[in-house]
C-alpha cells in the first residue's frame, strides 16, 4: 500500500464525520474508513453532545455500511492529552486505527469468500 492508495477527506468538525464516512463507504472507492479527529473539552456541555453524536453516527455507518469504520476521534480534556494520544507519550490512535481497519477488512473479505464457497 502506498499513499496513492489512501483517500483523505477533511470535514469542518467532528459532527460531520459520520456523513463523510457514509459518503465514502457508499462511493465504492474505499475498503475501509478511519475517522480521525479530536474533540477537546471546553467550558460548556457542547463537548458531551459532540462526542456522543459523533460516536453514535460513526457506529451506525460502521454497522450498516458496506465497509468497516474505525473510530479514531480523540475525546480529551485538553490539547496536551490529545497530542499524547496522537503519537506522543500514550500511543498513536491513528496507527491503532490503521491496524484495526486492516484486520476488519481482512475479516470481511474472509467471511465474504467463505460465504461464496
Amino acid at each position: 500500500m502506498t499513499t496513492n492508495d489512501i483517500l483523505t477527506a477533511n470535514v469542518p468538525g467532528a459532527l460531520e464525520l459520520p456523513r463523510a464516512a457514509r459518503l465514502m463507504g457508499d462511493s465504492g472507492r474505499v475498503d475501509g474508513i478511519i475517522a480521525l479527529g479530536a474533540v477537546i473539552r471546553g467550558q460548556t456541555s457542547h463537548y458531551d453532545v459532540v462526542c456522543d453524536e459523533t460516536a453514535r453516527g460513526l457506529s451506525q455507518v460502521s454497522t450498516a455500511g458496506p465497509v468497516p469504520v474505525m473510530f479514531g476521534v480523540l475525546t480529551t480534556d485538553d490539547l496536551n492529552q490529545a497530542l499524547n494520544r496522537a503519537g506522543g507519550k500514550v500511543g498513536n490512535k491513528g496507527s491503532d486505527c490503521a491496524s484495526g481497519v486492516i484486520a476488519m477488512i481482512n475479516l470481511q473479505r474472509q467471511l465474504t469468500a467463505d460465504a461464496v464457497h
